[in-house]
């Protein structure tokens, strides 16, 4: 996949920064996020019970202008944070690049990532990243039933490895590989 070139990037930067979405639309959209990752969250007890362990704690993302508070509430869920609380972590994406933090992700790469703060709390964060997933498909399977939920979740996890192989990033199957012979005793 071709990056774009520094002229096109400064253009959709400039772009970006002219067209920016009223509060409200960034408040909405916040609440829609921790919505979202309490519906995953529930889904794992370990994740909950470390949540529960870091209740009260805050952590700031940021990638370029974006930025979103979450605090872990004492149920081990999240709920928004106060702009006004100094935060406990502070997460900032340093790839300022959509283009190369979308190819990152098709190829299943990890976002360049600098923190500050609590390192306990970054490990937990760490910890949830690696290991909490969203089971799309049996959510799907709730709404329109567990044969179309898996038809349509593997048709989505084939497309995906060929969004990866495009990309030039690696297949989920390892290639072939070739074994000596054994050597009769001498």
């Amino acid at each position: 996949m071709a990056t774009p070139s520094p002229d096109t990037s400064s253009f959709l930067d400039k772009l970006a920064q002219a067209l920016q979405p009223p509060q409200w639309v960034v408040d909405e959209v916040q609440r829609r996020l921790v919505l979202t990752l309490n519906h995953v969250l529930q889904q794992e007890p370990e994740a909950q019970a470390r949540l529960k362990r870091q209740a009260g704690r805050l952590v700031e993302a940021h990638w370029r202008h974006f930025s979103v508070r979450v605090q872990a509430t004492p149920a081990g869920l999240l709920e928004l944070g106060s702009a006004t609380a100094q935060p406990d972590l502070r997460l900032t994406l340093t790839e300022d690049s959509p283009f190369a933090l979308a190819q990152a992700a098709v190829r299943g790469d990890k976002p360049p990532v600098r923190i500050a703060g609590d390192v306990q709390l970054a490990a937990e964060v760490q910890w949830l990243v690696d290991h909490v997933r969203w089971d799309i498909e049996e959510d799907l399977s709730r709404v329109i039933g567990d044969a179309p939920a898996h038809a349509l979740g593997k048709a989505m996890r084939r497309m995906g490895e060929a969004v990866r192989q495009f990309a030039g990033g690696t297949s989920a199957t390892p290639a072939p590989t070739a074994t000596p012979a054994p050597q009769p005793p001498k």
